[in-house]
């Protein structure tokens, strides 16, 4: 795997600034970030997040930003016109600031709760998020987790048809979906048309329940996954997911990771 096409993500260093966080990706040898889309590391509030000085320390340690790792539309399921209309502003102002810093995407919510009853609700307003994500040159992604569309192949492939933008899709995530018992090549399957990124992680089942892992430890076959998403055409960045600090520190694990991954 090309070098330049993986990523890590900040979040498991989100109780660290964003120079600690960064500075371990670099440290790693990992050149780009899925940045957390909250503070200490983001915010589309230009009074918590300078742009300019985290374009300026991204550049200094050499990692460049990739995905941000956001929630606008959020609001989208929002009772009054008011809150819906200020919730499409966020998002436009978090394309512009992913723009700025020279990300491919970010990641999207499609309301609270994700009830399949609210994608006729959520679908024109992401369809008019896409439209300008398009002209900025964004992609816009749902990560696949439990719970309502997201954690559902059928509904997430159901609520991108509504949208019909290539700019929206979905965020693939493996190992989440293993993590709530959906098979994740089916569910690759369903949606292909639609992934705009994807996570990377491994986990197992066991007679404890489910548990993560370090990459190639688990039920997750990553060359299988790396090969599938070649297939489709698939253009942006593999973030590597490290969510396993009480098994090794990711100060040290990351490096690990990276090393296997590079091999697949």
């Amino acid at each position: 795997m090309d070098l330049e096409r993986i990523s890590a993500c900040t979040y498991p260093l989100r109780e660290r600034d964003a120079e600690y966080a960064l500075g371990v990706l670099a440290d790693s040898g990992v050149k780009k970030a899925d940045l957390w889309g909250r503070m200490p590391h983001f915010s589309e509030d230009p009074e918590e997040c300078d742009l300019d000085e985290l374009m300026a320390l991204s550049e200094r340690l050499g990692v460049k930003i990739a995905n941000l790792g956001t929630y606008p539309g959020g609001e989208f399921t929002a009772e009054t016109a008011e809150e819906r209309v200020a919730e499409l502003s966020k998002m436009r102002v978090t394309i512009d600031a992913a723009v700025k810093l020279g990300a491919r995407s970010i990641r999207v919510s499609p309301g609270h709760g994700e009830d399949p009853g609210i994608i006729e609700q959520v679908a024109p307003l992401m369809a008019e998020s896409a439209a300008y994500a398009e002209q900025r040159g964004i992609y816009l992604g749902i990560e696949n987790h439990g719970g309502g569309i997201a954690g559902d192949p059928q509904l997430c492939k159901r609520l991108c048809e509504a949208v019909g933008s290539p700019h929206f899709g979905v965020l693939y995530e493996p190992c989440n979906l293993l993590a709530i018992e959906v098979d994740y090549r089916e569910a690759f399957e369903v949606f292909s048309d639609h992934i705009v990124h994807i996570h990377v992680k491994d986990g197992a089942w066991g007679d404890e329940g489910f548990a993560r892992c370090h990459l190639g430890e688990g039920d997750i076959d990553l060359a299988w996954v790396v090969e599938a998403m070649e297939s489709i055409g698939y253009e942006g960045d593999y973030a590597l997911e490290y969510e396993i600090t009480e098994i090794e520190p990711i100060e040290t694990g990351l490096a690990r990771w990276l090393a296997y991954f590079r091999e697949l």
